[in-house]
């Protein structure tokens, strides 16, 4: 079977990199860059969601279905660098050609990799695979939006029409999975800041859970997995979530689940 991977990031506003950019004097503290920056933004756009190359990774959950099973996890440690997070991001691409699965993954979450492997240099030769050294690749890879290696779930069900896109918590409510637990992406910056990143990790593993449930159920409209097939891939999910010494935040999961 080909490996699927499903993701999703979680991201800081970058105070350094704003720093540098717009060359702002020492003496401004943290906050007051921030304070400067986000009113920079509600002018230019009405909002104050910072640029994609100013998004620091802080935390990249996965879950891989392959012949071995199913593994859910947060990539690396929870002190690690984001060079360290994102070239194991890709270090897995390159390990498994899987095909990639998220949600708006390629309006935020793969912009802001490539823009931060780029700042940081990072390798990522079988991600960037157009087919020129394997023809594979050609006309199935990674980058076109109309590919399959990388299905970005939001945009294929809106029928890549951004007034149609629904948010991932909606979505999967409405199907009958937990949806967004434990926090919201609004509060990221503030869990890092009081150094609650496990809190952020474990987050980032929920959505990258229904991400990767909502896939399934993508199956399952497609007729790729037909009910019985579908139900024992919901089952499998499940029993990983059962497992004896499982985390608080998987038997939060499933108690939603539950309920839903």
């Amino acid at each position: 079977m080909i490996p699927i991977l499903a993701f999703d990031i979680e991201t800081i506003t970058d105070v350094s990199g704003i720093r540098r950019v717009h060359r702002l004097p020492d003496e401004l503290t943290d906050n007051d860059v921030l304070d400067w920056y986000s009113h920079q933004r509600r002018i230019a756009t009405g909002g104050e969601f910072a640029h994609h190359y100013f998004q620091q990774v802080v935390a990249i959950a996965c879950v891989l279905r392959n012949e071995k099973g199913l593994q859910i996890w947060s990539l690396g440690q929870a002190d690690d660098s984001e060079d360290e997070l994102i070239r194991r991001f890709f270090e897995g691409v390159e390990r498994f050609s899987p095909q990639l699965v998220s949600w708006n993954g390629g309006g935020f979450d793969l912009p802001v990799l490539h823009y931060r492997s780029m700042l940081h240099g990072i390798t990522a030769q079988r991600y960037w695979e157009w087919g020129d050294e394997d023809r594979d690749f050609k006309y199935n890879n990674y980058l076109n939006r109309y590919h399959t290696r990388h299905i970005d779930l939001m945009d294929v069900l809106a029928q890549y029409q951004p007034r149609a896109n629904a948010g991932l918590d909606a979505m999967a409510r409405l199907c009958g999975f937990p949806g967004k637990l434990l926090m919201d992406g609004g509060n990221v910056g503030e869990a890092v800041a009081q150094g609650r990143i496990e809190e952020v990790r474990n987050y980032c593993e929920c959505d990258t859970l229904n991400t990767y449930l909502l896939f399934l159920r993508f199956q399952l409209l497609r007729g790729v997995y037909l009910r019985e097939a579908y139900e024992r891939e919901i089952e499998l999910v499940r029993e990983k979530l059962r497992f004896g010494d499982a985390p608080s935040h998987w038997r939060e999961f499933l108690v939603a689940w539950t309920s839903s």
